[in-house]
């Protein structure tokens, strides 16, 4: 299947004070389930899968997942089997409150639940033999669906009409998709990748896919790391979807344009950068957050 996205560019006072444009590629719009850089991701390892004869695709996740919900409904889509092996034992007993992993075993994955130590060895060779006796012959999508064919998908995020913007922006999880934009962002262009975790280990993780030397990434926008989420960070993502009736994610696009504007305002950007952030989907995974906020007391997020 061949997609088009669209190119939205947003208005905020804020962005005509400092000078800046602001252009938002809607990825999301790819697909409600299969969107953005999943649709990217699964894309070339679909086509390898069947060409290889698998039944069955086996891939890891946490409980808020963009991938485990699109890979799920990938393999409904493509006749394949689809097996998810899920960070925490303690989720085991009450996955059915989670709303990411109940629109995956409504498209027919099955999960296995381990804990964050076993879930560690997703990359040893002697776990992943137990999973095959376990489940059979797989075609393997690592967490993310982060692996050279996903590079290859992620490098079509950008079309030669993106060729006129200085700075081309994404949230950063596992470091496929902000790779892929590397190395397909012009000789002019800087990649800015925004983490939704905590930690360092992601420079190291993008170099094994990055050709080019264009990126950098902005850490200090990830609200206390995967899947956490702040008051300020809700009140941010309701007033941008009120002003430009964009929708975006509490686990990757909400950080990122919060950090956007963040450096706007901080005049990070100077006068006449052209702007584009890529919207990478996901926007399942709010259900699953109000929920959370809902039991703390804390403002939902607003659809």
């Amino acid at each position: 299947m061949r997609v088009t996205t669209v190119n939205q560019e947003v208005h905020l006072p804020i962005l005509a004070q400092k000078g800046v444009s602001l252009v938002i590629k809607r990825e999301d719009r790819i697909h409600p389930l299969i969107s953005g850089n999943k649709y990217r991701k699964l894309k070339y390892n679909l086509e390898e899968a069947k060409a290889e004869g698998f039944g069955t695709l086996l891939t890891f996740g946490g409980a808020f997942s963009n991938h485990i919900a699109a890979t799920a409904y990938a393999g409904k889509i493509h006749n394949l089997k689809t097996v998810g092996i899920i960070r925490g034992e303690e989720i085991a007993q009450k996955w059915q409150e989670n709303s990411t992993l109940k629109l995956a075993q409504s498209h027919g994955m099955k999960f296995k639940f381990v804990s964050r130590d076993l879930y560690r060895q997703k990359e040893i060779p002697n776990f992943l033999e137990e999973l095959k006796n376990e489940f059979g012959d797989f075609y393997l999508l690592p967490e993310g669906g982060t692996n050279p064919l996903a590079i290859k998908g992620c490098q079509e995020i950008l079309t030669p009409a993106d060729a006129d913007f200085d700075v081309i922006c994404c949230a950063v999880g596992t470091g496929g998709t902000i790779a892929g934009i590397s190395n397909a962002a012009s000789s002019s262009q800087k990649v800015l990748g925004f983490p939704a975790l905590k930690g360092d280990f992601l420079q190291e993780d993008i170099c094994k896919f990055a050709a080019r030397n264009n990126w950098e990434l902005q850490s200090d926008y990830h609200f206390g790391g995967y899947a956490k989420v702040t008051g300020e960070l809700v009140d941010f993502m309701n007033t941008f979807l009120k002003k430009t009736k964009i929708q975006l994610d509490p686990i990757y696009t909400g950080k990122l344009l919060f950090g956007i504007m963040d450096l706007v305002q901080k005049d990070y950007f100077s006068p006449k950068t052209n702007i584009l952030a890529i919207h990478t989907g996901g926007l399942q995974g709010i259900e699953g957050v109000n929920r959370i906020l809902q039991k703390k007391k804390l403002p939902l997020i607003n659809v």
